[in-house]
């Protein structure tokens, strides 16, 4: 830690971000890894690099089969909703190409079904200690040529003050259905971030969400904090063949640059939360997100196929 880093010690809410007219750094007040050994599909040594790092890559965890499987029902989500009209569809700003689908699990059974395979659900279960839900699910395309960017942002930051997400109790996991190599923007990560929380400043606009899933300008990280994030921890590209899966805290510090080359980007993206981690009341102030962003109805716990 450095001069940044501050604790909070009387505020009700232990992870303020955006009332303050300053940025701070605070310690995060939650354990990272919640279950145990044993308890899953991870041993002690993936458990132990999650829980240093805020992330654990593990490539080719589908074979090329599923890769294509799954990769044709993107190519229908996107035909079938690229002109729909929907909300849950996001336009990429200024070329308008779709650059994600919400609410994914709800839209397709063979995603959901992904989402409940023991591969992933039993990870998530296992980092989390116990049974979860399903808290948001996206695909993300990111074309060619004119994929944007997603700026540095804690994804915790966004979901404490906009959904209510009470603790560090949730993780995302995003699984790659292209080659992600280091010239068509893949996933930024910055090891050892999760331990820090970064309150951000600006009070949050109504109806953020309406712009901040194609541009976020608001719960962003401040150049000096994040400078020393990465002095500190570096940064990780997570690169690897299709089929690669990443799973990473909800409080790591990661984006991706814009994709100026010709290969394509897409991923299927799931945020596990804990069934004892449900939304309260946003922190903004603001009424809360729509559903399809953060579910707030009474959790179902997820559950293998084969239970």
């Amino acid at each position: 830690m450095n001069s940044n880093t501050a604790t909070p010690l009387y505020s009700p809410d232990p992870y303020p971000s955006r009332v303050a007219p300053r940025p701070a750094r605070l310690d995060r007040l939650d354990p990272v890894i919640w279950g145990a050994a044993g308890k899953g599909p991870l041993d002690k040594q993936a458990l132990a690099r999650y829980e240093r790092q805020g992330y654990l890559i593990m490539p080719a965890l589908l074979d090329a089969d599923e890769v294509a499987g799954f990769s044709a029902e993107l190519s229908r989500l996107r035909h079938d909703f690229a002109a729909s009209g929907d909300a849950r569809v996001i336009a990429e700003p200024g070329s308008g190409a779709v650059r994600s689908i919400f609410a994914v699990h709800e839209l397709s059974e063979r995603l959901t079904a992904l989402f409940r395979d023991p591969r992933l659900l039993g990870a998530a279960r296992q980092i989390l200690g116990g049974d979860v839900y399903l808290h948001q699910s996206r695909i993300n395309y990111k074309p060619g040529f004119r994929g944007k960017e997603f700026y540095w942002h804690s994804d915790f930051e966004t979901w404490h003050v906009e959904d209510g997400m009470p603790r560090m109790r949730a993780l995302s996991c995003s699984i790659s259905l292209t080659d992600n190599t280091e010239n068509n923007g893949p996933l930024l990560l910055i090891p050892g971030s999760h331990l820090s929380f970064i309150a951000c400043v600006g009070e949050t606009p109504q109806n953020h969400y309406q712009t901040s899933l194609r541009r976020q300008e608001y719960g962003v990280p401040d150049d000096l904090n994040l400078a020393d994030l990465v002095r500190e921890g570096g940064i990780e590209a997570f690169t690897g063949i299709a089929g690669s899966v990443v799973f990473f805290d909800c409080n790591t510090m990661h984006g991706s640059s814009s994709n100026i080359s010709p290969q394509p980007r897409s991923n299927i993206f799931a945020v596990y939360n804990s069934v004892e981690n449900t939304l309260g009341e946003p922190t903004c102030g603001l009424p809360p997100r729509p559903q399809f962003i953060a579910d707030r109805r009474p959790p179902t716990p997820l559950r293998p196929p084969q239970e």
